[in-house]
Formats: C-alpha cells, structure tokens, sequence
C-alpha cells in the first residue's frame, strides 16, 4: 500500500482513463490510502463523461468538481485498434490514423491541463501527472518505426515542460510530470508484448505513485519511469 505522504491530509485526487487497466488500479490504490479522502474517475463511461474529441466534456468534467483537488493522474493514451497499427516504415503513415493518435495522447491530454489546473490550490503541493512511454524520448529512439505513437507522446511531453514552466511562476509547489509506467498487462500491450516480462497494472500504478510522492518541486517538467529514474526527453 502506498501513503501519499508529500500531500496534506485529506487530499482529494482525481483518475482520467479511470476505467482502463492502469487507471483503474490507480483508483484501487489511492482508496487504500487513509489519507484521501475522496478519489474522482472520469472515463468515457463515467456521469459526467470525458471524450477527448469533445472539449466541452473536458470542461463540465472539471466544473463538475466542487473544491480544489491536489493530485491529477492521466491513465489514458492509445496505440492501435482493429484499423490503426503502429507504422514499421514512412510508406505506412496515414493522416487520419496519426490524428486520432495525437487527439488521445497529445490533445487530450493538453486539454485536461486547460480545464483542470484551475482547481490545484494556489500555494502548497499538487501533482499533475500524465502516462507517457519511453517510446516518446526522442533521445532514448534507436529503433525508429512506431512513428504516430512516438511522436504523439513526444509531443505530450512537451506540452508537459511547457505547462511546468508556466504553472511554477504561479505556483512553485506545483509537479508537473511524465511517467513511463513499464510494460503493463492491459490492452494496450497486449498485441505486442511477446514474451517480454510485464507488470501487474496494481504493481505499475503503485510504483508511480512512490514515484511521484518522492518528486520535488524542482523536478516538474520532468520524465521518469515506474522505477523512478528520469528519462530523457
């Protein structure tokens, strides 16, 4: 079980994607520990609901919440479905396919941060952290291919680094922050995991979670994996 203890007593938090395989053990998680006292999942089948092709579900999401909120977990992002596979070549990138990704891994995301920032406090501690994937470090790319998804989640993390520097000169206690969460045993790995080693979704959101709690302010803008060492961008 993880304490959150670097967040005041009774924190409220809130899980984006709270119904997929990592945000739902989120939400196991974060109920385990006594020191929140209330824990909000929006998925796309959640009252009220969020669709990130939708801002105006972004938005009454978030006016939906009564009160401030201290810590933000975005458990969403997407990579292929029946129609849309990870490019291995230039000749296979296709327009539509590579917006869809950037509307759930990048936009979505950016809008979140739009709507939900306003409710962190204005002084003292809050975290907002979002699912990226090492696959998203522009330094870390020795293998090429995967280009919608990379380059999807190489944007979201810009728009982590941008957000960090502009919240800090309001709030300076306030995380902004990337986390690769290690290959996890949900659907979205599913198709392309082989026989590499995964984590138990409950194991991956419980190790962000220490991750996190250890963040200093200083490390907002930043990009860590579940085992908390920093990325590169």
């Amino acid at each position: 079980m993880v304490e959150m203890q670097s967040l005041p007593d009774s924190y409220r938090a809130v899980v984006v994607g709270s119904t997929g395989g990592i945000g739902a053990a989120f939400v196991d998680s974060l109920m385990a520990d006594k020191k929140c006292s209330e824990i909000i999942g929006f998925s796309r089948s959640s009252n009220p609901a969020i669709n990130f092709d939708d801002e105006g579900s972004i938005s009454g999401a978030a006016q939906s919440i009564d009160g401030e909120i201290h810590l933000l977990v975005d458990a969403t992002g997407f990579l292929s479905d029946e129609i849309i596979k990870p490019e291995k070549t230039l000749r296979t990138i296709d327009p539509a396919a590579m917006g869809r990704l950037f509307e759930i891994n990048t936009i979505g995301p950016a809008l979140l941060m739009k709507h939900f920032m306003p409710l962190f406090p204005k002084s003292g501690r809050g975290i907002f952290a979002t699912l990226s994937a090492r696959v998203g470090s522009i330094g870390d790319n020795q293998l090429g291919g995967w280009y919608s998804y990379r380059a999807s989640k190489a944007a979201l993390n810009m728009l982590v680094k941008c957000a960090s520097v502009e919240l800090a000169r309001k709030n300076p206690d306030l995380i902004v922050t990337a986390l690769h969460p290690g290959t996890v045993e949900t659907s979205l790995s599913d198709p392309f995991a082989g026989k590499r080693e995964r984590l138990k979704p409950q194991t991956s959101a419980q190790m962000l979670l220490e991750v996190l709690d250890h963040l200093q302010p200083e490390d907002t803008g930043s990009f860590w994996d579940h085992r908390g060492e920093r990325i590169e961008w």
